[in-house]
């Protein structure tokens, strides 16, 4: 294991693997990144956040906005850098070189990415349930519909990232005119002088008086809603031009979406009070009976369904994609990496995902559990991601890429480190979830590692020519 190099006759070369297709353009990309970070979060979550810190709801929101706003910095740099498909585990496996290190922050991402879409497979049959009156909360019923909701997620993404890419701008658009209702519903209620404006500004102190604990604990539930950004450097062998078109689109989806979800918090908590904006998992629909009584609750209802329906499609299609990158750089078994020869799609890996993503519906559920343990897997990995930006400085590549100011790095490390401590007052329940996560995590490396040395397969080098190579691009 420490020795990361190897002959390129002792290993098998991907060449003759079928290729993903470059079908994203900056706009395809920008509304990846938009549709990915709006949805579950926004429309699940803005509940159990306003629970927590009170009429102050959209204080948490920004401050997991600048946190992930430093984070994509880091990102930035990387990606247009390492324009591969591999990510997070690309970038720590060439900073570290340590294959048990890499494949834990692979496994990582690819868990929160999977705890994400359970998240939205659950709050998918929560707001089908309201829609068409089924009753379904709290039983069987909602685990069942969840199950169906993944499996149907897991069919569009073997059809080809191409199709689900243009699904993904039509859900997004229907996900982003569900909360332009919400802020109209706000803005024209404050018009009018309804609901209760002072709300906005007021806080739910903690035992000891003060207002910063349960910021903070907000905070970590609130970051779930802005994660996102990170799913698409996964796509980028799937990117027409990643270098070029990488820094100003994601920054401008995480602009967009920072913008959205403080009006979204604004107008919820003016027409519905914080302790019934946390009760059950549909708050966004109480804001609608409230400051639209007449408008018809069973369209806003699908349209959450398509919302939650678009984070579920978009983070099984980075876990799918992650999976299958590090699966080619023998960090996963080798049968992940294979590809569909008529739908060019990763099926095995995509199988796999799926798997799992089940296993957490049936057995978790939970929205704010399931939810939460998203956000902390990912502050821990955007914590060695930022670490990583500094340790590969030293890195050169024959290219242009974008350099992130140094400090920023520093300021991104630190402060996803501290989201991810349990002083912030964190669900224990979250480090349990993630626990298990990653304990099938070491088992899966140690199976890996097994069958490589009884083929006598090595993992790849640790290098630009190697990680990530998929072979010839179309």
């Amino acid at each position: 294991m420490n020795n990361l190099s190897t002959s390129a006759s002792s290993q098998p070369t991907p060449a003759s693997e079928p290729s993903l297709h470059r079908v994203m353009g900056p706009w395809l990309l920008l509304l990846f990144i938009v549709g990915d970070i709006l949805g579950t979060g926004i429309y699940a979550l803005t509940g159990q956040v306003a629970k927590q810190v009170g009429g102050i709801v959209w204080l948490p929101f920004v401050v997991a906005f600048v946190v992930a706003l430093i984070t994509a910095f880091s990102y930035l740099e990387l990606v247009t850098k390492y324009p591969k498909a591999a990510g997070a585990a690309l970038y720590t496996h060439k900073a570290f070189g340590i294959h048990f290190v890499t494949f834990i922050v692979a496994f990582a991402v690819m868990c929160s990415g999977i705890t994400s879409a359970s998240t939205a497979s659950r709050a998918f049959a929560a707001n089908m349930s309201n829609a068409f009156g089924l009753n379904l909360a709290g039983g069987i019923g909602i685990t069942l519909v969840g199950l169906a909701f993944m499996a149907l997620v897991a069919t569009i993404n073997f059809r080809g990232v191409s199709e689900s890419v243009k699904f993904n701008v039509v859900l997004t658009c229907v996900e982003l005119t569900g909360l332009l209702i919400i802020i109209f519903i706000g803005l024209w209620a404050i018009g009018a002088g309804e609901g209760d404006v002072s709300r906005v500004t007021q806080f739910k102190t903690a035992g000891d008086g003060g207002a910063f604990r349960p910021v903070i604990a907000a905070t970590t539930l609130a970051f779930f809603a802005m994660v996102g950004f990170e799913d698409s450097v996964n796509m980028a062998e799937e990117c027409k031009d990643p270098i070029r078109h990488f820094p100003k689109v994601l920054l401008a989806g995480l602009f967009i979406t920072g913008l959205i979800y403080v009006l979204v918090s604004i107008s919820a908590i003016t027409l519905v009070p914080p302790e019934q904006l946390g009760e059950g998992e549909t708050p966004l629909l109480k804001v609608v009976q409230a400051g639209a009584p007449n408008f018809p609750l069973w369209i806003f209802g699908i349209i959450t369904m398509f919302a939650v329906a678009n984070s579920a499609l978009i983070n099984m299609l980075m876990a799918s994609r992650l999976v299958y990158g590090m699966s080619r750089e023998h960090v996963l078994p080798q049968a992940l990496g294979k590809v569909h020869a008529t739908r060019r799609t990763p099926y095995l890996a995509i199988g796999f995902t799926t798997l799992l993503a089940f296993g957490l519906i049936i057995f978790v559920g939970e929205v704010p559990a399931l939810g939460g343990t998203t956000a902390l897997l990912l502050v821990c990995v955007f914590t060695v991601v930022n670490i990583a930006v500094l340790a590969l400085r030293r890195d050169r590549v024959d290219h242009e890429h974008f350099r992130t100011p140094t400090f920023l790095p520093i300021l991104g490390a630190l402060s996803c480190a501290f989201l991810a401590g349990p002083w912030t007052g964190r669900n224990p329940v979250q480090y349990e979830i993630a626990g298990i996560l990653i304990g099938i995590g070491v088992l899966l490396w140690l199976v890996t590692v097994l069958v490589n040395r009884a083929t006598g397969l090595k993992p790849l080098k640790a290098d630009t020519e190697t990680i990530g190579r998929v072979g010839p691009v179309n």
